[in-house]
């Protein structure tokens, strides 16, 4: 080997090893941007002063917010000319059982559509529909039956878990199970609330392997400490039960481990959410800087 070719390996391995190091440095900074917040979590704020608590949340340095139908302007053209007014854009709304199987469900898809939306969500399947027999299956099919409404109208539907589909049926199989082996990826995708999945006492990233690119936004809701199965079964975890609830960074869940899998999981949209804080403001604050913070 003469002296060029041997200078030429040196470069080439230096360059090698350089730019091994800046994937190292850039897998060490991925971070989430945008970040959203599901505006239940400053639903009191925004009774007294709606465009007042848009404001606030944009200065905090969201960009992102998801919605509900009782967190909404009236008009959608209006919620559009908020949103605008702070820099604001709202991909998501969730909508509510009544919503999919009544006769307004393509209004909904409209006014949505109007205010810039591209998902719609429905959070909560009705007990009196979940609790029959095979009510599980059966919501599935209404709920693909919404999708394939929606995805006509290029409205990416999702469901949002909460604790109940993680409380074994009779057979021992999970509810959430159920949902994902009869609900049509195409026309159905997941919005994973990653606080009540923990709640339920499972791991989020066992459902990222087994069911890749299916889960497009989460909800990031941290929790003080992970209750026991039989606490989970005799409780709604509303009103006072919800202190286990905790800001974002807070709590128990580790949030580095979860996001780690974020690519396989196919999530687009990330979304703080606190259903009873003490502060809503000072939570969305304290939950945002710890999540712009976030390196995995």
């Amino acid at each position: 080997m003469d002296r060029r070719t041997f200078l030429g390996t040196l470069s080439g391995v230096a360059a090698a090893a350089t730019m091994n190091r800046n994937f190292a440095w850039a897998a060490e900074q991925h971070g989430i941007n945008p970040i959203g917040i599901q505006l239940y979590t400053v639903r009191d704020a925004l009774k007294l002063d709606y465009d007042g608590t848009l404001a606030q949340l944009a200065q905090i340095g969201y960009h992102e917010v998801e919605s509900g139908k009782d967190h909404d302007k009236p008009n959608p053209k209006e919620m559009k000319e908020a949103l605008m007014r702070h820099g604001l854009t709202s991909p998501s709304c969730h909508v509510d059982w009544s919503s999919l199987v009544g006769p307004d469900w393509q209004k909904v898809i409209d006014d949505n559509k109007i205010v810039g939306r591209t998902y719609l969500v429905n959070p909560w399947i009705k007990d009196e529909v979940r609790n029959k027999p095979d009510g599980w299956k059966h919501a599935a099919e209404i709920l693909n039956r919404a999708g394939e409404t929606a995805k006509k109208s290029d409205i990416q539907f999702a469901y949002h878990n909460h604790w109940v589909e993680f409380i074994p049926q009779a057979d021992g199989k999970l509810p959430y199970d159920t949902l994902l082996e009869n609900l049509d990826p195409n026309l159905v995708n997941m919005e994973m609330d990653l606080g009540w999945i923990t709640v339920g006492g499972q791991d989020p990233v066992k459902y990222f392997d087994r069911y890749p690119g299916r889960f497009c936004m989460v909800h990031i809701k941290d929790v003080h400490e992970v209750p026991s199965a039989a606490g989970v079964r005799s409780s709604r975890f509303a009103g006072e039960n919800m202190t286990i609830l905790a800001d974002v960074g807070t709590g128990v869940i580790d949030w580095k481990r979860i996001f780690a899998h974020s690519g396989k999981a196919g999530i687009k949209h990330y979304f703080v959410e606190h259903d009873n804080p003490k502060n809503c403001m000072e939570t969305a604050r304290v939950s945002y800087e710890y999540v712009a913070k976030l390196r995995f």
